[in-house]
């Protein structure tokens, strides 16, 4: 029997400290709780990783987080072996905040590639580093440093991101809101999140992101692949790196 986990990034992503309680231990020593800042892996973000302090002072590093039986359980994994909490304890969830807005300015920087490059996407990764899209296009010649050029010109102009919800059913209704061939937008509650950067790009995703467009910082497409008849990998970075 699974657990309800209130995902309290999905409102607030900038949410870096948390209190919750313990609602128990899975069969894998993962922590379950209540509530949680602490994004799961999916769509191709890395789940967070931070730690979890108890009342006594202890910490439990935790070195991923993932969902468990089902999409409303979130399970806070610890990297080592370590005294774990009870059942009804109030502990303070602490986020890698470094590492997590690195996330949330890639990840929104890969939504304006998708507005830039306008084709179905087939894969992607979000990293702290680099990050990637493939596209579907059909013997494209992409020029690295004009679409660097039209990235930055996108994150310069401060657009604002925000997120409003639609039923299943509406998705249902409007399929070409969904850009990703390999990832299905995150259901199951009857809603689905979407995400949207101003009049630049809409579409479903259950991701973290910022507020707006220039706290991604200049980006550099790094490198262009060819992966495949049609499928087109493009990379990016952070300038500043």
């Amino acid at each position: 029997m699974s657990v309800e986990t209130d995902p309290l990034f999905q409102d607030d992503a900038y949410l870096t400290v948390c209190e919750a309680r313990v609602l128990g231990i899975n069969d894998r020593g993962g922590v379950l709780l209540d509530r949680t800042n602490f994004y799961a892996t999916g769509g191709g973000q890395p789940g967070d990783i931070g730690m979890l302090e108890r009342a006594d002072g202890s910490r439990i590093a935790i070195g991923a987080t993932v969902f468990g039986v089902s999409k409303s359980e979130i399970v806070h994994v610890p990297t080592d072996p370590t005294p774990l909490p009870e059942a009804g304890e109030t502990i303070t969830c602490h986020v890698d905040w470094t590492r997590r807005y690195r996330h949330m300015r890639m990840h929104t920087a890969l939504h304006l590639l998708c507005s830039a490059l306008p084709y179905a996407v087939t894969g992607g990764q979000i990293g702290a580093e680099e990050s990637r899209l493939d596209f579907d296009i059909p013997e494209a010649g992409l020029d690295k440093d004009a679409l660097t050029e039209k990235l930055n010109a996108l994150i310069a102009a401060d657009h604002p991101v925000t997120q409003e919800w639609i039923t299943d059913a509406e998705l249902d209704a409007n399929p070409d809101l969904v850009r990703t061939m390999s990832v299905s937008p995150p259901r199951g509650s009857g809603r689905v999140r979407l995400v949207r950067i101003a009049d630049v790009d809409l579409q479903p995703c259950g991701g973290t992101h910022v507020k707006s467009t220039a706290e991604i910082g200049p980006i550099t497409v790094s490198k262009i692949e060819k992966k495949g008849k049609q499928n087109r990998r493009v990379r990016i970075r952070f300038a500043e790196d």
